[in-house]
């Protein structure tokens, strides 16, 4: 998986796992998401096995800040 822009190269997301079993997802070290209870274990076990651009974009896709490429195009486009 490739990051069109570039963006993720500069490790934007992370992710703190409390002692309580929540997940905290941070952006530039300030927590946009929170996972509890199975969220936050299936979370963690994808999380196991990924690094570096993989590992980013999973945690920009959990968070909800990812950009589909789509959004200028849809911009212009008449709704019914």
């Amino acid at each position: 998986m490739q990051d069109k822009h570039g963006r993720l190269g500069e490790n934007p997301f992370d992710y703190l796992a409390c002692k309580d079993g929540k997940v905290l997802l941070r952006q530039h070290q300030r927590t946009v998401k929170t996972l509890a209870g199975r969220e936050a274990s299936r979370f963690l076990s994808k999380v196991q096995r990924l690094e570096g651009a993989a590992l980013q974009l999973l945690l920009a896709r959990e968070t909800g800040q990812f950009k589909f490429g789509n959004e200028k195009a849809a911009d212009g486009m008449a709704r019914r």
